[in-house]
């Protein structure tokens, strides 16, 4: 049995749905995260489960007990919000133990568990300070800190790293996956962010429109997507509208190499900018550069072809690709290719 399960959870408000027909399980000491655009219900499905949202219909299970209208005082979770939410007027070791005093801990088991908790976040040396006088990282930490010193049964990430500028961020991203390995709490963490989700989790859960698109390991994610929106909300990916009979595939007329298992009939090809390469000789398809992206390690170039414009990545190897304008061959390889009916999502 799963440590964590959210069984059909709906949520509705008049006659809009926010959230519909959500099933997920979790596994104790998984780190999950619900990936999507804004208004996808990821945010909603937390507070479910934080206790914040009463579901609409639908059960929560958290191993063995049902907890879909428990008070959030009484799930033992704990929960960091990407404002932080911390007492300005708290030090920073008040704050971390508000929550073992509303629980009536006593002191001297709050005061050890408390510096415990900000020694595992590296703030055991800035407990007589206040927010004020952090960094947005610092803050974040005491946030994290706070939400453990409960020893809570699941951690709840909504945007944790949201206020963070982008150095930071990855930073803390790298710190925060280390320190969910070290303690082995299943943890549940609502993001945006496409490279914050395939670094982090064990899982992603990406949503849109209320649903659940695809659970995948981010790997398996990014080389397989199920459909148009999910190839091309997790990273870059050029799909065609084509047609699959008897083995051949055709887009705009011209036969394409595709997998021996594709789907017969209407169909979404699939090919990643980095998969594609550069050729002289036996190209799929001839284009003009109309655009060049140079993002460091890369290149990204726009090429407008037949089948209208593809995306391709080129490694930076010192050498500058060709200009904009310049016609180039491109082809790749059908094991590269994702082929999927156009009537999946």
């Amino acid at each position: 049995m799963s440590y964590l399960r959210l069984e059909g959870l709906v949520k509705r408000y008049d006659d809009f749905v926010a959230v519909q027909d959500c099933t997920l399980s979790i596994e104790r000491g998984e780190f999950v995260c619900l990936l999507g655009p804004s208004g996808c219900g990821k945010t909603t499905t937390l507070q479910m489960l934080a206790g914040l949202v009463l579901p609409s219909a639908g059960t929560i299970m958290l191993d063995g007990e049902d907890i879909t209208r428990m008070k959030p005082s009484s799930r033992g979770l704990g929960v960091v919000f990407q404002s932080y939410a911390l007492f300005p007027h708290m030090t920073v070791e008040q704050n971390v133990s508000f929550g073992l005093e509303m629980r009536k801990t006593p002191a001297s088991k709050r005061k050890k568990r408390v510096d415990e908790a900000l020694e595992l976040v590296h703030l055991d040396g800035s407990k007589h300070r206040y927010p004020s006088e952090l960094s947005g990282g610092q803050r974040q930490r005491v946030a994290m800190a706070r939400a453990l010193v409960i020893e809570p049964r699941v951690l709840l990430l909504d945007e944790p790293m949201g206020a963070l500028d982008a150095k930071l961020r990855d930073d803390m991203q790298i710190e925060l996956r280390a320190l969910q390995h070290r303690l082995g709490i299943t943890t549940l963490m609502v993001t945006h962010d496409q490279a914050e989700a395939l670094t982090l989790a064990d899982r992603v859960v990406l949503m849109n429109k209320g649903a659940v698109q695809q659970v995948a390991s981010p790997f398996e994610m990014y080389e397989s997507p199920n459909g148009r929106f999910v190839s091309t909300f997790l990273g870059k990916a050029n799909v065609f509208c084509g047609r699959s009979r008897d083995g051949v595939l055709e887009v705009n007329g011209r036969t394409l190499p595709c997998p021996i298992d594709a789907p017969e009939g209407e169909v979404d090809y699939i090919i990643r900018p980095e998969k594609i390469r550069q050729t002289e000789n036996s190209a799929l398809v001839t284009g003009q550069i109309t655009g060049r992206l140079f993002l460091g390690n890369h290149w990204l170039l726009h090429v407008d072809t037949a089948f209208g414009m593809i995306q391709y990545a080129q490694i930076n190897n010192g050498i500058a690709p060709s200009p904009e304008g310049a016609s180039i061959g491109l082809s790749w390889e059908c094991e590269h290719v994702r082929v999927v009916a156009r009537s999946m999502r």
